[in-house]
């Protein structure tokens, strides 16, 4: 997947700034797909030259003038062609597994550290996960949603999401606990 479909699948939500996109993609695509906003800003730009969107120019009192996009029919040819296409598999490149997996070397008590950061960051993308989907449902229950709600594919996107985090905390709790556990026996052991 090339940043340029993530950037189409966010504004199917409707016309967004780059700054507003910045932060869909915080909150709403974070599960799935990073980006800086730098890149967001440039890909938005190669969209609007190849017709993928189109922007306009929104004058705003007190404020500097912004840029909205929406996208176009071309876009959305694009997003189907993508959709079509078999995806790639799911690469991971995570340095803090790798730490894990070199600790039998290494001091445990800076990765066990780094685990619980890990931990610490994963509740708190759950629970801001848990409060869009909160907002996606409404007043609805989730399977009332699923069946009739609008735009059911950002709510599993972010429900997937939620269930990574998931277990990324609960992975990440589980490993320093061990980690913990083997360091005491370990001293313990020692004379």
């Amino acid at each position: 997947m090339a940043l340029r479909h993530a950037v189409l699948a966010a504004l199917l939500s409707g016309e967004h700034s780059g700054y507003q996109l910045t932060k869909i993609f915080d909150v709403g695509v974070a599960d799935f797909w990073y980006a800086s906003p730098q890149q967001l800003y440039a890909e938005l730009a190669k969209l609007e030259a190849d017709g993928l969107v189109a922007g306009r120019e929104v004058v705003q009192r007190g404020r500097p003038n912004k840029r909205v996009f929406t996208v176009t029919g071309a876009g959305l040819d694009e997003l189907a062609a993508f959709a079509t296409a078999p995806p790639k598999p799911l690469l991971l490149r995570d340095d803090l597994m790798v730490r894990v997996h070199a600790v039998d070397a290494l001091d445990p008590a800076p990765v066990i550290a780094q685990l619980r950061e890990r931990a610490a960051a994963a509740d708190a993308k759950l629970t801001l996960f848990e409060r869009t989907l909160l907002h996606f449902r409404g007043d609805l229950d989730e399977e009332t949603f699923l069946r009739e709600g609008e735009r059911v594919g950002p709510y599993l996107s972010c429900l997937a999401g939620c269930r990574l985090e998931r277990e990324i905390r609960d992975w990440c709790l589980g490993t320093a606990r061990a980690l913990e556990e083997r360091a005491a026996h370990v001293r313990k052991e020692r004379p």
